[in-house]
């Protein structure tokens, strides 16, 4: 607990505060932290200026309280997929709920991922924290527990790396529609899983799911429950091999990328 969650502590100086986190998150969703003063802040609150300086001590202490709980936001959303669906859709809504709130959070986001105003060094833990909530939510997904090995945790670490960076680049330029990169990121913890089995076999991948097709924006009806089931009548080709014919994992090619063959073929080995 900061110091600012000390002052106040009844009920209705939490609820109050809260109401002032709820507007800081609206005025700096998308507006950096030099570019508002404790003025600005106050007159948009509807409160004397003394208010805010008696909960958050500072417009330091103010923004980091909005971003401790932009970040509890993050990761609770990020670890609702639901254990009832599918494994890889349940990947799937994790991952989207994370570009959503990067996309709706985007001043809180970059502050979070490149380390606040200048080196924070408490940006830098409550970084710290939200990346071990994640990798957690991930190891807790695919292998029903979070006490991993330092190798496996490693490689979920250089995946959510890869997805923090990928996540600022497609904020500048939002090109590509959200499920484009959303299932960039899946297709990558794929093969990170996989990678993991390499080098962990007590820590086997999921089988993946012979119903997932990445969305590439690339053809028309593509995506999940859309169109015809990969590899089943409809002729189209997997994206992914089913658990039950999914080879262990190697160092070469990944069965994914293999050129198509026409139909009849006699398959993987065949001449």
């Amino acid at each position: 607990m900061n110091g600012s969650q000390q002052r106040g502590a009844s009920p209705r100086s939490q609820v109050r505060r809260s109401e002032l986190i709820a507007t800081g998150r609206k005025l700096f969703a998308n507006t950096s932290y030099d570019a508002l003063s404790m003025d600005d802040i106050a007159r948009h609150a509807g409160v004397a200026k003394g208010l805010i300086y008696y909960y958050f001590k500072n417009k330091r202490g103010y923004y980091l309280a909005i971003v401790e709980d932009s970040v509890a936001e993050l990761v609770t959303l990020a670890a609702a997929g639901g254990s009832e669906v599918p494994r890889t859709e349940r990947v799937q809504r994790t991952v989207e709920a994370y570009l959503r709130f990067a996309q709706h959070n985007e001043a809180a986001y970059r502050t979070i991922i490149t380390g606040g105003v200048g080196f924070d060094t408490q940006v830098q833990e409550i970084r710290d924290a939200v990346r071990t909530g994640l990798v957690s939510t991930i190891a807790e997904g695919a292998y029903g527990h979070t006490d991993i090995p330092p190798i496996a945790r490693l490689a979920l670490l250089g995946w959510l790396s890869g997805v923090e960076w990928l996540t600022l680049e497609w904020l500048g330029y939002q090109e590509l529609t959200l499920e484009i990169p959303r299932d960039l990121m899946v297709r990558m913890l794929r093969h990170t899983l996989n990678t993991i089995e390499e080098f962990a076999p007590e820590c086997p991948a999921p089988p993946a799911d012979p119903a997932f097709r990445p969305y590439t924006g690339r053809e028309p009806g593509e995506g999940r429950g859309e169109g015809p089931v990969p590899g089943g009548a409809g002729g189209t080709l997997r994206t992914e091999p089913a658990a039950h014919t999914r080879p262990a994992p190697s160092t070469g090619p990944d069965p994914s990328y293999q050129v198509p063959r026409p139909r009849g073929d006699a398959g993987d080995g065949g001449h």
